[in-house]
């Protein structure tokens, strides 16, 4: 490992910092939730303020219990103003701050983190290097460079965890500390990525946040792992709507959820329920398999065509006209208008869920606009 990079020594003390701070930070909330418990009586409305601001201390005691996991695992150095001076950021799990609430570790989903899974030789997005560790709890065991600029790519690593110049990869970001994690033995769960993240699932894991994300890819692609740092980044991101609403991660089995039941709470998020569809749906048997014909037949690629078939048989207008009862008047949708939406919504759009989302949306305004003028049709 890199002991002889010229910086080690210095990246370690501040590792050995960050911890410090997250230690003070730790005994400063339990400190404040015993002051708050020993507040005893008080009318009812003190004892709930009590108990929800207990709540919240607990949520952030659990925020900060890392466990093994590594709290510091990058830098990225910025350009400034000046040739001559960077402008350093640490990026970890979680955010952590100095007694002076200075920052020293930027949290990995904060938006000035973003250059580090994003940054490439051709879109350097500011940076002048970035630079990874390689970290077994507390303890720096190796540094990876990546520089750019004039003279350099930004893409494989300008210097290794072995100390020596590679050749750049450049489809992979971190390649040496990606190999280094790669070659650790497994646990028996899901561990989490987020030291490795890969511009391609940065891009995924950082989408905006409206409609339906549907991550697509074979066995063994990274898909769990993906949707489970997106959900802790829109948890981060969005932390005031969907902390109330909260988030249900639904697995296919128990067993799956044990597998990736710590990769949430690694990323210092304690809060999201994870259940399997029984416990969604009371009374189904989940666990029914079909015989061994039945099987095979639903198996074939040739069902794929059936299926669709027969959704576009169902993609039919009506048969007479429809009219609802409305306040002092009527909603009305008639079968001409029903045949050009349908036929419109098959123009439009080549799949069936989004055709029908936009099928509804305009039968919802055809009827609405029915209401103002009873004769109108299309």
């Amino acid at each position: 490992m890199t002991k002889q990079h010229p910086e080690f020594e210095d990246e370690q003390r501040f590792i050995d910092h960050a911890y410090e701070c997250l230690e003070t930070t730790k005994t400063d909330a339990w400190k404040i939730r015993e002051m708050n418990e020993a507040s005893m009586g008080g009318t009812y409305q003190a004892r709930f303020e009590r108990n929800a601001f207990d709540e919240v201390l607990v949520g952030r005691l659990t925020q900060l219990d890392l466990g093994d996991s590594a709290l510091v695992f990058g830098r990225i150095d910025r350009l400034t103003e000046s040739p001559d001076a960077f402008e350093s950021f640490h990026i970890g799990r979680i955010a952590v701050a100095d007694s002076a609430r200075e920052p020293v570790v930027v949290d990995w989903r904060a938006p000035v983190a973003e250059p580090f899974y994003r940054a490439t030789g051709r879109e350097p997005m500011g940076l002048a290097r970035r630079r990874h560790f390689e970290v077994q709890g507390r303890e720096l065991l190796g540094i990876e460079d990546e520089l750019f600029g004039a003279g350099h790519l930004g893409v494989g690593h300008d210097e290794g965890l072995d100390g020596e110049p590679a050749s750049s990869t450049p489809t992979l970001r971190g390649y040496s500390t990606l190999l280094s994690v790669l070659s650790r033995g497994r646990t028996g769960q899901l561990g989490d990525i987020v030291a490795t993240i890969q511009a391609e699932q940065d891009e995924i894991i950082r989408s905006p946040q409206q409609g339906v994300l549907v991550v697509e890819g074979g066995p063994g692609t990274g898909k769990t792992v993906v949707a489970l740092h997106r959900a802790a980044y829109l948890l981060y991101t969005f932390r005031f709507p969907l902390e109330d609403q909260g988030v249900l991660v639904v697995g296919p089995n128990r067993v799956f959820l044990r597998y990736i039941e710590r990769v949430l709470p690694s990323l210092g998020e304690a809060g999201v329920e994870q259940v399997v569809l029984a416990d969604l749906v009371r009374g189904h048997n989940f666990g029914a398999k079909d015989n061994e014909a039945v099987a095979r037949i639903k198996g074939d690629l040739r069902m794929s065509q059936i299926i669709t078939t027969a959704i576009k048989d169902r993609q039919r207008p009506l048969r007479k006209d429809v009219e609802i009862a409305f306040g002092a008047g009527y909603l009305r949708l008639t079968v001409n208008q029903s045949k050009v939406l349908v036929s419109e919504g098959r123009r439009r759009f080549r799949r069936h869920n989004a055709a029908n989302h936009w099928v509804e949306t305009e039968i919802v305004a055809t009827m609405i606009a029915s209401s103002r003028n009873p004769d109108a049709d299309i």
